[in-house]
């Protein structure tokens, strides 16, 4: 990661750094990989359009909420959540918020190893279509929005200020 991080130094375009983005995830997935993959769910890289196991599909489902959640933050202080800085304006997607959503992806992460470790959603949460692809089924869906709502409510200690700040706003 450190070598991608020195390469950006002389991309001064968007392809290059889109090209140096791509490396460093493959990196960081395949490490996500080896610290979710356990006896009930495996995880060799990242598959979407469609998912193609279940930590991919919760990966993507949870990031479409935070997609979501951003755009409303963002609309809710008045900026144009369709015109974006790294995410090209296209019609129907709101650039901004992917672009934020980004910048939160470190907890978002986070938040789908920390269910899959903790063992807290189950195999029989998904389904798998004649595809290839796997999506969380309706209850699937519904606990990942109980366990994510529970989440964003539990404070978390700032180290830098020292007292307990919101997760989530």
């Amino acid at each position: 990661m450190t070598k991608r991080l020195a390469r950006l130094a002389e991309a001064h375009t968007g392809n290059p750094v889109r090209g140096i983005e791509g490396e460093a995830a493959r990196i960081y997935f395949g490490a996500l990989g080896r610290v979710v993959s356990s006896g009930e769910f495996e995880f060799s890289g990242r598959s979407r359009r469609p998912p193609r196991d279940p930590v991919n599909a919760m990966l993507g489902f949870h990031c479409a909420m935070s997609v979501t959640e951003c755009a409303g933050a963002a609309e809710s202080v008045g900026l144009d959540y369709q015109i974006g800085f790294l995410h090209r304006p296209r019609a129907g997607r709101p650039s901004l918020a992917p672009d934020l959503a980004e910048e939160l992806r470190a907890v978002t992460d986070r938040f789908v190893v920390s269910i899959v470790r903790r063992r807290q959603i189950a195999p029989d949460n998904f389904v798998s279509t004649p595809g290839g692809g796997v999506y969380l089924n309706d209850n699937g869906r519904q606990r990942l929005i109980a366990i994510w709502e529970e989440h964003k409510e539990s404070p978390l200690r700032h180290q830098l200020l020292g007292k307990p700040v919101g997760r989530w706003a």
